[in-house]
């Protein structure tokens, strides 16, 4: 089973990154740059998601790829794109367990939901 560190909660967002363990940047489990987690780190949003999409080898529903897509595009201000991969996420066959910065252990099905629900409140609170 994979185990990863979330990021903060980015503006009512989860973000997805991958580590090895707290402190230690990285993406444990994937190939550097293949779910974008550098790139999010540092806030740069298109770079995530060109190196996200053009990674062939991450399954196009791993649960970390489409978090991490979905919170780029949420941080970028395109929510229905963002609320279509925190779904997909949602969805997912798969699911793996994540540790959160805060220290709590969710799913990463829960972690999808808690992030479109964020994602919704954001929206409507424009």
């Amino acid at each position: 089973m994979k185990m990863m560190l979330l990021g903060a909660l980015v503006a009512g967002t989860i973000s997805v990154t991958a580590q090895a363990a707290p402190g230690i940047a990285g993406e444990i489990s994937y190939p550097r740059g293949s779910i974008g987690y550098e790139a999010l780190m540092r806030g740069d949003n298109q770079r995530a998601i060109s190196q996200i999409m053009a990674s062939e080898q991450v399954s196009k529903h791993d649960p970390a790829k489409l978090l991490n897509l979905g919170l780029a595009y949420a941080r970028m201000g395109q929510t229905d794109q963002a609320a279509g991969y925190f779904k997909a996420a949602m969805q997912a066959r798969e699911s793996v367990e994540l540790v959160l910065a805060d220290g709590r252990v969710m799913n990463s099905k829960d972690a999808a939901r808690e992030a479109y629900a964020n994602l919704q409140t954001r929206v409507a609170t424009r």
